[in-house]
């Protein structure tokens, strides 16, 4: 796009069965975009919904539409929305109409004050028990991982300088941890309080399934946060430890054998010594290969991990 003709703001909304929404959220979208009084683009990812989703969202206007051929998650509807938009500021939230529209004007405001993401904080959340339980766990758990210092990094209701997606490839259930992923490539990251609406059509998509996928990219961002560039100093460090370990062990039987005169046959202590020194050596060849593998990463580029049917503007 021509630079004259960018957009100030890019809003950004994945949809999966809101069949009950759209309208009224684009509504109150297009509100919040015209008493900006600046260029504005909206944009929803159709994540492969199996309800009348799609047809509401064709009879909306102004709206692009990102229609997917099946569903793939919020991640990749995210992803989708991200390369798409062209505004100097992206603005994401939720389909259900749990997010308010309304924040979008002051978490750009926060914005203005040298932070290059602002992530809504639900402090006083509408769901369910459950939901409320499992998110406060995973919160503990990514501050003791990744502390990207927000409290809600779950919260979709979020506002980026355009520049935060150069080369940003999103898969799994990454979407839960872009502020620090963001972080880690020396972005500035605040947070602000918003207001989050009971919902009032549809139903959650959460899961435990999602949950479970949750924690293990977690481990997938520690990893990224702590190693990335340098994979051989995790795995070259455990291999050495295993390898000392094995020595150790090794030089306590060979004393045994050659100065207590005491039958090993009877202990497992020469296989387990044997043991740790092979895994420790595959350590360090693995640690290798994945330092390799890592300077491939930054040196190709990767292909999305979703297919856009079309994209659609009313």
């Amino acid at each position: 796009m021509n630079q004259e003709n960018q957009p100030y703001l890019s809003v950004v909304v994945p949809v999966f069965n809101e069949e009950g929404n759209v309208a009224e959220l684009h509504r109150q979208i297009l509100n919040v975009c015209q008493n900006l009084g600046k260029d504005f683009e909206i944009i929803f990812v159709n994540d492969g919904s199996s309800d009348g989703s799609l047809e509401k969202m064709k009879q909306l206007s102004p709206l692009k539409i990102i229609n997917f051929r099946k569903n793939f998650g919020q991640t990749a509807a995210l992803d989708a929305g991200f390369k798409t938009a062209q505004g100097e500021i992206v603005a994401t939230l939720d389909g259900d109409l749990q997010n308010d529209p309304a924040d979008i004007p002051r978490l750009i405001k926060k914005m203005e004050e040298g932070y290059d993401v602002v992530s809504g904080w639900r402090k006083n959340r509408h769901d369910g028990f459950c939901k409320k339980i499992n998110s406060k766990l995973a919160a503990r758990l990514r501050k003791f991982l990744i502390n990207d210092g927000i409290h809600d990094s779950g919260c979709t209701l979020k506002v980026y300088k355009r520049e935060c997606f150069d080369g940003v490839d999103l898969y799994g259930e990454m979407h839960r941890f872009i502020p620090a992923l963001l972080k880690i490539q020396g972005f500035k990251v605040g947070e602000l309080e918003v207001n989050h609406r009971p919902r009032t059509s549809g139903v959650t998509k959460y899961d435990w399934h999602r949950g479970v996928k949750g924690v293990l990219d977690m481990g997938s961002v520690w990893f990224w946060k702590k190693f990335a560039n340098r994979p051989l100093h995790l795995f070259g460090a455990a291999g050495l430890f295993l390898i000392a370990i094995s020595i150790m062990s090794g030089l306590f039987i060979a004393y045994k054998k050659i100065f207590q005169h005491i039958s090993l046959s009877d202990t497992v202590l020469t296989e387990l010594t044997m043991f740790a020194f092979l895994i420790g050596i595959q350590f360090i060849v693995f640690g290798l290969l994945a330092d390799i593998l890592s300077k491939n990463y930054y040196a190709i580029n990767k292909t999305t991990a979703y297919e856009i049917k079309e994209i659609l503007e009313r």
